[in-house]
């Protein structure tokens, strides 16, 4: 017989923080947008209040990067690298496959291909050291005080739901932008 885990396993847990730092995301690209162009656009690629980018990025940092977070030197640059490199193939993706452009750095300093600039290069790795060492702590505390006043099984519904969503979200995201939905 199988003996249940009495919490929420590592990709569970990978599940909900990927969730809410997409949505983090996406709260502060409206605020940006609201702020640089005085109206609310809908910004990012689903339909739903959510930037997947921002919750790729926090989940890479959370695996790879957790154990730099004594090393900011290291962290800074690994971080600018990974992530301009991360930035630069999913605008070449999203461009390929749907033939759209959701970012656009062409008028940016030292940008390739519009894709990437080094100044959020620079911003990327600072970003890292801030999540590294205040955002995902604090995150982290707040999500383990949420679960632990929740039933474990209603837990795992919550992150099948939340998969199921974004599942479906990105197919007809996908659908609506190949111009078959």
């Amino acid at each position: 017989m199988i003996k249940e885990s009495k919490k929420l396993s590592k990709f569970q847990k990978l599940v909900i923080y990927f969730t809410i730092y997409a949505f983090i995301g996406w709260v502060c690209e409206e605020i940006f947008c609201v702020i640089y162009t005085h109206e609310f656009v809908k910004r990012g690629f689903l339909f739903g209040p959510i930037c997947p980018i921002y919750g790729y990025g926090a989940t890479i940092l959370i695996i790879f990067f957790h154990n730099y977070k004594n090393k900011p030197i290291k962290l800074f640059f690994l971080a600018a690298l990974v992530f301009s490199v991360f930035e630069y193939i999913t605008d070449f993706f999203l461009q390929a496959l749907f033939g759209l452009k959701w970012w656009d750095y062409t008028g940016e300093f030292l940008n390739l291909n519009g894709r990437i600039t080094l100044s959020f290069s620079i911003v990327w790795g600072i970003f890292a050291l801030i999540f590294i060492k205040l955002i995902h702590p604090i995150i982290t505390k707040v999500v383990a005080k949420i679960l632990v006043k929740i039933p474990l099984k209603i837990q795992k519904i919550t992150v099948l739901v939340i998969i199921g969503l974004i599942i479906t979200d990105t197919l007809a995201s996908s659908l609506k932008y190949l111009n078959i939905l």
